[in-house]
């Protein structure tokens, strides 16, 4: 990346009222308030230069992926790498889309090695987990092989991170919660082009799908939860 390029953090908001009316429901603010590391997977979803080189916003998240990368890597957890496949041309995207632009989508995760293809200030570790998917969610069955291979380590707690937060991000939200994990969707590890389009994704995940947690919460998290020892989710 070159020295001088523009890196943004966004401006993210959850309603105050959204916070009381769950307050008010379940007596807590969040759902999730622990987690188990060794049952945690992050999501790292489409962090690759096609999307982050024109986005500001997303060169802002890359240390916060990182950071919890490694914690959670550390703790015993699951960091898996989601990456846009090649998917095949259909008449229903070209229609969508108009044919240029979706032959530009379909081949946005680049060729090559995986680990080649995220951005280059992403490290990929022994240990973590390399996917394509085929369509928005990382979470759709019979279109990614992430949700087979994280129940197989026996993973309950999905933290979401990459982008863009109000299509893939939210896309695989929403259906991590469809199949039952915990989902913690993490304000400052997610970009999209704009805040608003961000906070609309925030309001309707921590709304109906799951938390929504900084960074610095989720790493409190793991530390807490890794200095304990093995604890049980609080569900």
């Amino acid at each position: 990346m070159p020295p001088d390029a523009e890196v943004r953090q966004h401006e993210w908001w959850i309603d105050p009222r959204e916070y009381a009316r769950h307050e008010a429901r379940r007596g807590r603010r969040f759902a999730f308030v622990k987690l188990v590391p060794a049952r945690t997977a992050l999501a790292v979803i489409d962090m690759v230069p096609f999307f982050v080189s024109e986005n500001p916003y997303c060169r802002g998240i890359v240390p916060n992926i990182g950071r919890i990368a490694d914690a959670l890597r550390a703790a015993g957890g699951t960091v898996a790498w989601v990456l846009p496949a090649a998917g095949e041309r259909t008449p229903v995207l070209d229609e969508f889309y108009g044919p240029e632009t979706a032959e530009v989508y379909r081949a946005s995760g680049g060729t090559g090695p995986l680990p080649e293809r995220l951005w280059p200030e992403l490290v990929v570790r022994p240990g973590d987990v390399l996917v394509e998917k085929t369509t928005h969610s990382a979470f759709f069955p019979g279109r990614c092989a992430l949700p087979g291979l994280l129940e197989e380590r026996g993973v309950d707690t999905v933290l979401i991170s990459g982008t863009v937060t109000n299509v893939c991000c939210e896309s695989s939200a929403r259906d991590a919660a469809t199949l039952g994990l915990r989902v913690i969707m993490v304000a400052d590890a997610n970009a999209a082009p704009r805040d608003q389009d961000h906070n609309a994704t925030l309001h309707t995940i921590y709304r109906s799908f799951g938390d929504v947690r900084s960074t610095s919460d989720v790493l409190e998290m793991i530390q807490v939860s890794d200095a304990a020892g093995t604890v049980a989710p609080d569900r």
